[in-house]
């Protein structure tokens, strides 16, 4: 991370909006901005170019919490009303694609972030920051996000990106995959154990709600593929029978955390 001389210093946040403000993650931080004393203005479909042509052109922030598909088209209604210093900011949780398309768009600040949790933030609401342009609305998009209760912490969209491909896109095609291979076989319910009806739980609002956003997710990523082939060779180990290999090196994960070490690719 480059450290700020005094012409980057992070700007104050005063007034802000938020585009897709119905939805989960924008009512979120609609309702966090507004009890921290900013003024804050949800917009949301339809968007209408007289109403955007009243409220963008003020903002300090221009939220965006839209899902990547829709990215472009959003972008081309908001930014011809952002004024130049307007920091245009995605909630996105892939960051190379979102961010290319806001830096066409808009000639101003350009900050990604992903915040690594859902409608409830937890104990531990950590936010990834990625640098568009202008690292002083960097500096200012990560006060805001300590300001807003979340933690925020610095990161590139490659490592983001390739990181996500890991944890939520093999996640979810590999979930998908082993609970497909078993559907059907209705003798299988006979055996559920425990551990199986666990792994059922933890999938199901992910498969049978959310399928489609994570599918689009994993499109937009431009390192899904390169996790699946990983993937794919760790499943080559076992159909030769180095079952034991697979479970030593997945036990990094216990092993790391046991000798205080962060857990962590």
């Amino acid at each position: 991370m480059n450290t700020p001389d005094m012409a980057d210093q992070p700007r104050h946040l005063s007034r802000c909006c938020v585009i897709g403000s119905r939805g989960r993650m924008g009512g979120l931080f609609l309702s966090r901005m507004r009890d921290a004393g900013i003024v804050t203005t949800g917009l949301d479909q339809p968007l209408e170019d007289n109403r955007l042509a009243d409220v963008l052109p003020e903002q300090d922030l221009l939220l965006l919490a839209v899902p990547a598909p829709a990215m472009a088209d959003v972008l081309a209604r908001c930014c011809p009303h952002c004024g130049p210093q307007s920091i245009l900011m995605d909630v996105c949780s892939v960051k190379v694609q979102p961010l290319g398309l806001m830096l066409r768009h808009h000639p101003g600040p350009v900050v990604g972030t992903h915040p690594l949790f859902g409608q409830d933030p937890g104990e531990e609401p950590r936010v990834a920051v990625t640098l568009g342009r202008d690292e002083a609305a960097a500096q200012a998009v990560s006060v805001l996000m300590h300001r807003l209760g979340f933690t925020p912490f610095r990161t590139t969209p490659e490592i983001h990106d390739r990181a996500m491909a890991a944890v939520q896109g093999l996640n979810f095609v590999t979930s998908c995959a082993y609970l497909a291979a078993l559907a059907g076989d209705e003798a299988i319910r006979d055996f559920v154990t425990p551990s199986f009806r666990r792994r059922l739980e933890a999938a199901r609002k992910m498969i049978t709600e959310d399928a489609g956003l994570f599918a689009d997710l994993f499109e937009a990523n431009p390192f899904s593929q390169d996790a699946v082939r990983l993937f794919r060779s760790h499943l080559n180990l076992a159909a030769g029978g180095d079952v034991d290999v697979l479970a030593q090196r997945a036990g990094w994960w216990w092993r790391n955390t046991e000798q205080g070490g962060e857990t962590g690719p």
